[in-house]
Parts: C-alpha cells; structure tokens; sequence
C-alpha cells in the first residue's frame, strides 16, 4: 500500500531502525539479569517488550521502584562502558537520510531512549542531530509508545499534517503508534522483529531496506 500522497515529513524510531543496537541492549539486558537475580528471566521476557521505555520493560520484573532504579543503573552503567564497541549503523541509513534532506523532506526522531542516550547512540553512528528537524526522546513528559503523544509532539513542532507523515519502525509499539497517532506506518524489516510478528499490525508499508523510503516522497 502506498501512503494517500507523497511524504513530506518521515519520523524514524532510533533502536533497531536507525541504528543496529540489539546485540547491545540483549548483552547490557543479560548482565542486568544476571547481577540482580539468582535465576535470570529468559531473553523471551525482555524480546516481549522490546521498544518500550526501560523503566517500563523492568518494571514488569521487580515491584518496588527502589529496585526499579538499582536495575537501571546497572543496565546503564554496561551499556555505557559497551556502547561504542557493540552498537553501529544500519547499512543505507546515512545516505538515504542524508537524500531524504536533499528533497526537502522534513526528519525527526522519536524514541523510547532517554535524551542522553539518544544522542551517544546517533554520535557512535554518525548520525549528526542536526540532520533530524526534531528528536522527542523518553524524557518528554508525555505518554510513551505505543500511546501516540511522542508521534504527535513531533508533528506539532515540525507543524506537520499527519497526512503526509509517516513513523518508520521496528516494532510492533511503533506500528500501534503510528496508527493512533494516524500518520503512515512503516515497517523496518531489517530491525530485530520478524515480518510474521510485524504484519499482524497492519503497517501502511513494509520495507526490506531504508534506501526503498526514497520511493515514497516527492521528487525534488
């Protein structure tokens, strides 16, 4: 299915579209596990949540947010001393947003990751902030995915239409907000979910490779 016109506005999730960060956060997951339990929950458990705010995957885990916090530091704590060993680039991301600009297409960021985070993430793989118009982080004091406020606070700074927005993603949150929020959805097959899992949302669009977003705004 291709979106009702040319898009003029494309938001990207961070983790697992922009950037190929999984091996990094199932490892600082795992040694999060490992300190704070005598027998680790499965990586299914953390799979199941995948997209969702840290707070929000731990808090399934542990009722207490004392405990909450102490696993957090631990997690980021790893995943800062690993962060630049583990993490990198998907292939195309950088050409293809670096095209998107070119056309006038306006690019934003919206991620359930904490602001800091965000930015060490984009760093470590090249990715100035200064080619995306807007970043709504976890950090803002609205709703986080699959809620579509993040969505929505981004089209609002951007004084973006949903109509000819779309959020490029790879979970199935990211699908639920994008819907909510009633831009295009676009699915990131090449993230750490499967097409089997992914197609069951409905997205607008899927795609194998980021370079095929190029297909989908207008020409210069």
């Amino acid at each position: 299915m291709s979106p009702r016109r040319p898009l003029e506005t494309i938001l990207f999730d961070l983790d697992g579209t922009l950037v190929d960060s999984t091996h990094l956060i199932a490892e600082s997951w795992r040694h999060t596990m490992r300190t704070h339990f005598e027998d680790p929950p499965p990586d299914e458990v953390w799979l199941r949540t995948l997209g969702q705010p840290l707070r929000t995957q731990l808090g399934y885990l542990v009722d207490s947010a004392e405990e909450v916090q102490a696993m957090v530091d631990t997690y980021i704590d790893h995943n800062f001393r690993e962060h630049e060993r583990l993490i990198r680039s998907f292939p195309g991301v950088r050409e293809t947003v670096g095209r998107l600009r070119e056309k006038g297409v306006r690019l934003g960021v919206v991620t359930s990751k904490a602001s800091a985070g965000t930015a060490r993430s984009l760093a470590a793989c090249a990715l100035d902030e200064a080619l995306f118009d807007v970043i709504v982080t976890s950090d803002e004091p609205v709703p986080h995915k699959p809620d579509p406020a993040p969505i929505r606070l981004a089209l609002e700074r951007l004084g973006a239409a949903a109509e000819t927005a779309a959020y490029v993603g790879d979970s199935v949150w990211d699908m639920r907000a994008g819907h909510a929020a009633g831009v295009t959805t676009i699915a990131a097959l090449w993230g750490p979910f499967s097409e089997r899992e992914l197609v069951v949302e409905r997205p607008h669009i899927m795609l194998d490779a980021i370079e095929d977003l190029l297909r989908y705004v207008a020409a210069p």
